[in-house]
């Protein structure tokens, strides 16, 4: 009896797995994408990299940019 409930509740996320699958491929297909919207735009990018040139400290750009230290390295490379 137990072996029948497990191989339903299996059978179940299965099923649930490719239903969430479905919807995010057709919101992809209508141009929606999900997930956070970056703080780095092209514009504060090219601040950033500016001021890096010039010599000035990661440190000292993100507090300035209002961004974390970690997202400057992160898009900087």
């Amino acid at each position: 009896m137990l072996q029948v409930i497990g191989a339903m509740a299996e059978f179940e996320r299965s099923l649930i797995v490719e239903r969430t699958r479905a919807g995010l491929d057709a919101a992809k297909a209508q141009g929606r994408t999900g997930g956070r919207p970056s703080v780095i735009t092209e514009d504060v990018l090219t601040v950033a990299k500016a001021r890096k040139a010039m010599g000035e400290s990661i440190t000292a750009i993100a507090k300035a940019l209002g961004v974390s230290r970690a997202t400057l390295y992160r898009h900087l490379g």
